[in-house]
């Protein structure tokens, strides 16, 4: 069967066809808005992340030179003890010379 046999004519078809491509025009534009929504929401999350990714950074470099600085100071004061002890060792030490030099004697 042809469509002159269902008695549809060049027009109808003319018709029919027009009104699939203005279907297929507004359902372009639609898709076109939401691919841009998209694109925006793309955006937005990108800048967020970048800001986000920037404070974690600026962060982190504040927290590792403040844990610089209580190394630096733990390990000067472990320094200074540990100069003491061996003062205070080498005292001791001496002390003991001493009396067993008298006790040889």
């Amino acid at each position: 069967m042809t469509a002159q046999d269902a008695g549809i004519t060049k027009e109808d078809l003319q018709g029919f066809k027009e009104e699939i491509v203005q279907q297929l025009h507004v359902s372009t534009e639609v898709m076109r808005d939401e691919v841009r929504q998209v694109a925006e929401g793309v955006d937005t999350v990108n800048e967020k992340l970048d800001r986000i990714h920037h404070e974690l950074k600026t962060d982190i470099q504040e927290t590792r030179q403040e844990i610089l600085a209580a190394v630096k100071f733990s390990y000067a004061e472990l320094d200074k003890r540990l100069t003491t002890l061996e003062q205070q060792f080498l005292d001791l030490k001496a002390r003991v010379a001493k009396i067993e030099s008298r006790s040889t004697i």
